[in-house]
């Protein structure tokens, strides 16, 4: 998986997902959501098959750390969910 960084100011962070779809994007929208200092959480995605989704973040505190947060709260879910699935 590549990150193209597209565009990043003290408030904002824009940036490609080489590769992804719908999935891991919605996963990452949701979770981000869930932190109180994001104002904004979206990606776009023009075409799944020809395009890369493009997602924007803007919020009160560092970007960056935010996802970098999210994506370690997504992780230890995932950790979780796995120890669980192993109990079935």
């Amino acid at each position: 998986m590549e990150i193209n960084v597209l565009q990043q100011d003290k408030n904002k962070l824009k940036f490609e997902i080489v590769g992804e779809d719908h999935t891991l994007c919605n996963l990452l929208r949701k979770e981000l959501w869930e932190n109180s200092n994001v104002n904004v959480a979206g990606y776009s995605l023009e075409h799944p098959v020809v395009s890369n989704p493009v997602f924007v973040i803007e919020s009160k505190k560092d970007p960056k750390k935010i996802l970098l947060n999210t994506i370690n709260s997504i992780n230890k879910k995932l950790v979780d969910l796995k120890k669980e699935a192993g109990k079935l």
